[in-house]
């Protein structure tokens, strides 16, 4: 693990969690997996802490347990699924987008808890949705509770694994940590709730005072609440669908933006035929027959099936293999091709990961180093007078360039020697792009980029500590006097305790925390692209 991923994630831990998880999760990213005992020592908090944060990071996935061989435990963070945090907003969105604001507010509850039951999660998302209602309307649990089965049924979240059940014996102890599994035909089944309520809306202070009371005098008098028809079912956001999903978005617009829009539209049709069907890891989507894609195209598309037929043919021809057609029943089968390994054709590795650096040597070294680079991309590998040449490029500022980017290790140079004794004179020096060693360095930039703006953010937010705590008071105070029914007049007087200065202030901040954030998720996207690729590149044999 690098120092940059190890600051990104203390610098998530910290934002979304607290100074004592971070502390606990720091410790377990640094040191790697540890028994409770050391991990106590080494962070010097209480036994109790520890326990605390250790529950609050299991909860949210980001740290993991296994029994050792002796009996002991040891906890291990996982770093991967914690700088998954920074797509959170992305998630949620792309929730949004496809099933509305019940699927958005369910993704975002699942993701702030970590995971909940089917029944609590519908609650809150219809109580929260009820309070954005007009007065007299309110949400219906079945609304919210058939937006959670259209979820599961596309496997954007999924079961928690559960107790495996063992036949208890009094002989055998029981293990230090409990053994947690889950069938996989058993990860995406909704069990049948009859969920029947609507959203509450939020009661006074007075109300919520009396409700607490009530319930503590319940719980002193022995009361038992009801138990959920679904308790110990639990759910959570399956974020390698969501990544899916990203990727396919990404080559639909790969398609339209090198073919038109007919052709994108009808690898969409394919993607979302196999959605489900294909696994995460997989290099192809399965077997479309024409037959098949040409029925389920949107009813928008009036081509004919002699013209997807073309359509499908151009696809399968074009040098990116975009499309791969892999029989002839039904018309002719089709795959969608989603992951790019080296050495397949002249095509590049990943047909989105050129242009992030590309764009880097851009923005770093100018539009001379980015031709002279494309040019070694294109042609593999050029010795120094070549791409002068090629490139039309005086050799004094070929040569500056070339040295610049062998520095920052965006290219590599090969030695070819004509005789053993490898003499200089006698040697061919090859300048080259190894595509995975710049991508890896580009990846780091941008945890560092994230790491600098999410530091950027907290100065700003402590430089104007003092405003954003009057903002709130006043704000505050405006709402319990709109509740009570006060006069404009009464309103206006309070508003003027922030006075324009201070009000312009406050714009200046919020308009620079928002481009912070944007930039954030402008970053992520290059994030997710460099990391799709290493992982499809690495993993391929």
């Amino acid at each position: 693990m690098t120092q940059a991923e190890l600051r990104l994630c203390s610098l998530l831990l910290q934002e979304h969690f607290g100074e004592i998880v971070e502390k606990v999760g720091n410790s377990l990213l640094r040191t790697g997996p540890r028994p409770l005992r050391l991990l106590v020592g080494d962070t010097g908090l209480l036994p109790d802490q520890v326990k605390k944060a250790l529950c609050v990071l299991i909860q949210h996935n980001l740290v993991r347990y296994e029994v050792q061989p002796r009996g002991s435990v040891e906890y291990e963070a996982q770093s991967e699924r914690i700088l998954r945090i920074l797509r959170y907003p992305r998630y949620i969105y792309t929730a949004k987008t496809l099933y509305g604001d019940p699927g958005e507010l369910l993704v975002e509850e699942l993701l702030l808890h970590g995971h909940l039951p089917m029944s609590c999660a519908v609650a809150r998302v219809a109580d929260r949705l009820t309070e954005t209602m007009e007065d007299g309307k309110t949400m219906d649990y079945t609304e919210v509770s058939s937006t959670f089965v259209r979820l599961a049924d596309t496997h954007f979240i999924q079961r928690c694994p559960i107790v495996s059940e063992s036949p208890q014996s009094t002989k055998v102890p029981p293990p230090p940590a409990p053994a947690l599994a889950i069938d996989e035909k058993d990860m995406y089944i909704v069990p049948r709730l009859s969920l029947v309520g609507k959203g509450k809306r939020r009661h006074s202070c007075n109300e919520e005072e009396e409700g607490e009371h009530k319930a503590k005098r319940q719980k002193q008098e022995g009361g038992r609440s009801e138990t959920a028809p679904d308790d110990g079912i639990y759910w959570q956001v399956n974020l390698e669908r969501f990544h899916q999903h990203f990727r396919d978005q990404a080559l639909v617009s790969a398609v339209a933006s090198r073919m038109d829009q007919t052709s994108s539209e009808v690898v969409r049709t394919m993607l979302r035929m196999s959605e489900v069907t294909t696994a995460s890891g997989a290099s192809h989507t399965q077997p479309l027959s024409s037959n098949e894609i040409f029925r389920s195209l949107p009813a928008g598309y009036n081509i004919g099936k002699q013209v997807l037929d073309q359509y499908l043919a151009l696809l399968a021809d074009d040098p990116l293999e975009f499309v791969g057609k892999s029989g002839d029943s039904g018309g002719g089968t089709y795959t969608v091709k989603v992951t790019w390994g080296p050495g397949a054709s002249w095509a590049p590795p990943h047909p989105f990961t050129y242009p992030s650096l590309i764009l880097l040597l851009l923005h770093r070294f100018g539009s001379r180093c980015a031709r002279i680079f494309r040019l070694l991309l294109r042609k593999k590998h050029l010795e120094q007078k070549q791409v002068e040449d090629f490139a039309m490029i005086p050799a004094k500022e070929a040569k500056d360039m070339l040295y610049r980017m062998l520095s920052e290790n965006l290219v590599s140079l090969q030695e070819i020697p004509k005789t053993p004794d490898h003499a200089p004179s006698r040697t061919f020096y090859l300048y080259t792009v190894n595509v995975m060693a710049a991508a890896r360095m580009l990846l780091h930039r941008c945890y560092k980029s994230v790491a600098n703006l999410m530091e950027r953010r907290q100065h700003e937010m402590q430089e104007n500590k003092r405003l954003l705590d009057k903002s709130q008071r006043v704000e505050a105070i405006l709402a319990s006097m709109q509740a009570t029914g006060a006069e404009a007049a009464q309103l206006h007087e309070v508003e003027e305790m922030i006075t324009g200065p201070e009000r312009q202030q406050l714009e200046t901040l919020k308009r620079n925390v928002n481009k912070i954030d944007a930039s954030e998720n402008q970053v992520d996207e290059t994030i997710f692209v460099l990391e799709s690729f290493i992982e499809s590149t690495t993993k391929r044999p």
